[in-house]
């Protein structure tokens, strides 16, 4: 199965704010960055297409392939409990430091672990492979995801996810066809 993942457009929300599950729209630009979107996939054929059920991944899903859409909880963003909606310079800086330096494992208050997103993400993977073993999957998500399903096709931990930069609008194909996971490309 090759997998096609698009990581959501900007969104109309100020800079420096945790926003995780929190369902923020799209920005006031959308519609333009839906077509650059767009127009790297403008080759490529779906079997399925499926999305975060969050408005900024519905509505690009929508604007890429108006049909057949299928949402799915598994893709949302990391959840981060407490400090969804906070500026991250509000949350003090002894305790955002002790996750930063730990977020595999530990959990923002009642949030959840990027290794629960990441066993999240997985399942999704082993759900669809099943159903499209040969298919070309488009999944419309969210940065955190991505970075959790590169992770997981490298075989990585999950400590080195922000090293990854994934762009608004971007596209990320992995391809899980034969024994060993394969990044095709990142962030085009």
């Amino acid at each position: 199965m090759r997998l096609t993942l698009i990581r959501h457009t900007s969104l109309q929300i100020p800079t420096g704010v945790c926003y995780g599950q929190t369902d923020i729209d799209v920005a006031a630009n959308f519609m333009q960055e839906a077509t650059q979107t767009k127009d790297k996939l403008k080759h490529l054929q779906f079997d399925a297409v499926f999305s975060s059920p969050l408005q900024r991944c519905v509505k690009l899903a929508q604007a890429l392939a108006a049909d057949n859409i299928r949402h799915d909880v598994r893709l949302k963003e990391l959840h981060f409990g407490d400090w969804e909606m906070r500026a991250w310079d509000e949350i003090p800086r002894d305790v955002f430091d002790h996750w930063a330096q730990n977020y595999a494992e530990l959990a923002p208050p009642n949030g959840e672990t990027f290794q629960q997103l990441q066993m999240r993400g997985i399942a999704f993977i082993d759900e669809i492979q099943q159903q499209h073993p040969t298919g070309h999957v488009l999944v419309v998500t969210h940065g955190g995801m991505v970075r959790a399903l590169l992770a997981h096709a490298l075989n990585m931990q999950l400590k080195g996810l922000f090293r990854f930069h994934i762009d608004y609008g971007s596209v990320t194909q992995l391809d899980f066809c034969g024994g060993v996971p394969k990044v095709e490309f990142v962030n085009r």
